[in-house]
């Protein structure tokens, strides 16, 4: 029998990050067809998205870090709502200023909330399906760096990039979450 199904400790957080994962990929890919349809053509409606999209990822991290004992248990993510708060400020202050500082803000959240996510991860590992969000966080990181340069350009594409972003993220948050389900079907039948 697995230590997950004589555990009921590691039992419940398997399920919690199951239902989290899957939550969170749901929104991502919310915020990506709204961003793709609506987000493109209605000046408004984009800034407004990419306000919200640090803000949802702050409130995801409080969600997960005080379900899986606390703020001060997972330094990580309580550094990460931080700066994902931080960031959801930054750019209502860089909408005036232009794209490319959106998208300058966007690559600075990118690089640190990807390593955070890339800390936690390993701090999770025994979990499951860590490797996923390992594999996310290094992109996250790697996706910030690219912003910053892009962000340099003349008339930098500020939707499209998030939501590409995005879109790889609810594919990694998707991946989480079935490798946990699948893992748990597979237990059961041992």
């Amino acid at each position: 029998m697995s230590s997950i199904a004589t555990n009921p400790a590691r039992a419940a957080e398997e399920s919690w990050l199951t239902r989290y994962y899957l939550s969170r990929a749901a929104f991502s890919v919310a915020w990506v067809a709204v961003a793709l349809t609506l987000g493109l053509h209605q000046a408004g409606l984009g800034a407004v998205l990419l306000v919200i999209y640090p803000l949802w990822d702050a409130t995801a991290n409080y969600l997960d870090a005080t379900r899986n004992g606390g703020l001060a248990r997972s330094r990580t993510q309580a550094i990460n709502i931080f700066v994902s708060l931080a960031t959801t400020l930054a750019v209502l202050i860089a909408l005036p200023m232009g794209l490319g500082a959106v998208l300058a803000v966007f690559g600075v959240w990118a690089i640190l909330s990807g390593l955070l996510q890339l800390g936690t991860a390993i701090r999770r590992w025994k979990s499951g399906a860590q490797w996923a969000m390992v594999l996310s966080g290094a992109q996250s990181a790697l996706a910030g760096a690219f912003f910053v340069v892009q962000a340099q350009q003349a008339v930098p594409m500020v939707i499209p990039t998030i939501a590409g972003y995005a879109g790889f993220g609810a594919i990694y948050f998707l991946i989480s979450a079935i490798w946990l389900i699948a893992g748990k079907r597979l237990r059961k039948q041992e």
